[in-house]
């Protein structure tokens, strides 16, 4: 893979999106994404205008969550959101989709909820959050495919706040889903260069992590180590190991062990390695 470490950062929304964030961190985050060069910085609506300030002239941009972290909310509140932080400054608005809708096959609601937020943010590109963690392979690949007829400029994981993060199995379902020409951002649980690299070479072309600076300092170090570009284990990464019955509805929760039972790499599945 022809990656270097300017164009990994390139790939990169640096991420703060903890409840509790003060204004320092924030101030942290961004001065951290300018030297960095990081793609953007994604942040709650409070700290938009703060962050606009701080990377104008830069080509760092400003992205914020929209309806996050549930999706439960009405389309009416998303959309007045994404179009009052665009206004703001945001260039880019990650919305989380209506999770419950999807389930119950309500595929119109979903739709236009989508619809709603792309219309709000205008120039803005927007990404549909999936939560990966609460659906099973069917409805994320109707959820793609929604997203990509709703306008939607990415599809994207997780939240960081669900029952999953990002895995290389669910980022390839994706992109073969969405195809080559719409954005998958993988976002949740990376926090190493090995981390970020397995889910690129799924098909990811954008990474949400909180640990930025940490995944590109572990690249600069790959170059003595094979061990960075080793593959783990199927199970290691696979989203039925993470499932877990105390965050996940009983039917999903099922999905994922039953596949278990048939899956080729089964014999792999020790959980004391």
């Amino acid at each position: 893979m022809d990656l270097t470490v300017e164009k990994l950062a390139r790939m990169i929304d640096h991420t703060e999106l903890k409840p509790e964030a003060k204004h320092e961190k924030i101030k942290q985050l961004c001065e951290e994404a300018l030297a960095y060069r990081f793609a953007a910085v994604c942040i709650n609506a409070s700290h938009v205008q703060y962050a606009v300030e701080m990377l104008k002239d830069s080509d760092v941009k400003v992205a914020c969550v929209i309806g996050f972290p549930l999706g439960a909310t009405l389309s009416e509140v998303k959309a007045y959101e994404a179009k009052e932080v665009v206004r703001l400054g945001a260039q880019e608005v990650d919305m989380v989709m209506n999770i419950g809708a999807l389930r119950d096959k309500n595929y119109d609601l979903v739709k236009t909820d989508m619809e709603a937020v792309v219309k709000a943010a205008g120039d803005a590109h927007t990404k549909v959050i999936l939560e990966t963690g609460f659906l099973t392979d069917d409805e994320k690949r109707k959820a793609c495919l929604l997203a990509k007829e709703a306008g939607a400029y990415f599809v994207k994981t997780s939240t960081g706040f669900g029952p999953m993060g990002a895995t290389p199995y669910d980022v390839r379902l994706m992109r073969e889903t969405v195809g080559p020409d719409m954005g998958v951002k993988a976002a949740g649980g990376i926090r190493s260069f090995k981390d970020a690299i397995q889910v690129i070479e799924a098909g990811a072309d954008r990474l949400g992590c909180s640990s930025s600076v940490a995944v590109v300092e572990d690249f600069r170090w790959a170059q003595y180590s094979d061990i960075w570009m080793q593959h783990d284990k199927p199970c290691w990464t696979c989203p039925s190991r993470q499932a877990n019955l105390a965050k996940q509805p009983k039917d999903v929760y099922l999905y994922y062990k039953q596949r278990c039972l048939t899956c080729p790499d089964r014999e792999q599945n020790i959980f004391n390695d």
